[in-house]
């Protein structure tokens, strides 16, 4: 195993990433052996947990100024580009290519994408590894996503699988950036970053629990605005 983190790079991104298709795949079987109502009690429990780090999260910031002007920014500047619509043809795109008959697959794709790369594991095990550490957050991370992959993935089926895509590109991007902007990455930094994510991880739980869909995709950039600022007024 230490061989495979010192010479595999973005290695802990890799397993993370590997992590999450046995996940869902473990989902996708078990889904063929439990009736809907255990599944239906499944997606209920992980939509609960989703708002309860989405809160814990939220609340590490240190400017609510900060957090406002990062998520209204972010949120009219993917609004403008329609981030939404572009990862949902990115999704049925996807499903058309394997063809999928799964009415969920564009959901699965896009809830479980957002769940595993927005979060503060994700940051700080990418600065971790960035800076040649061993990837102890990421191993961490990876039984996690597992977790949430397979229970997922009996509810949302194949697109939970194919999150693992978009999770090793995000977060192997992210370890080779910290590489070269730990000083920028301050612990101020990352906390804003981690909070504006908390933020758009509620907004995923509503969507999991169906009570309201909000467009969350469109809500990314003030993860880099949330940056940007934190990082002028520290």
């Amino acid at each position: 195993m230490d061989f495979f983190f010192q010479h595999v790079p973005v290695s802990g991104s890799v397993l993370n990433a590997a992590a999450i298709v046995l996940g869902g795949l473990a989902g996708l079987l078990l889904h063929s052996r439990l009736s809907q109502r255990f599944i239906t009690i499944t997606f209920q429990g992980l939509g609960l947990f989703t708002l309860f780090l989405g809160f814990l999260m939220a609340q590490r910031t240190q400017s609510v100024l900060i957090m406002v002007f990062s998520i209204v920014g972010g949120s009219l500047l993917g609004e403008w580009f329609d981030l939404d619509k572009r990862l949902n043809r990115l999704a049925e795109w996807t499903k058309a290519k394997i063809r999928s008959k799964n009415e969920k697959f564009t959901e699965g794709f896009v809830a479980a994408s957002l769940l595993f790369c927005v979060g503060s594991m994700a940051i700080l095990g990418a600065i971790e590894e960035g800076m040649g550490e061993y990837p102890r957050l990421f191993i961490t991370k990876s039984f996690m996503d597992l977790m949430a992959s397979a229970a997922m993935g009996a509810s949302l089926g194949a697109g939970v699988v194919f999150s693992a895509f978009p999770v090793l590109v995000y977060q192997g991007s992210l370890t080779l950036l910290a590489e070269g902007v730990q000083r920028v990455m301050s612990p101020q930094v990352i906390e804003e970053v981690s909070a504006v994510g908390g933020l758009m991880l509620l907004g995923i739980g509503l969507a999991i629990l169906e009570i309201k869909r909000v467009k969350v995709i469109n809500m990314l950039p003030a993860l880099l605005l949330a940056g940007v600022l934190a990082s002028f007024f520290r």
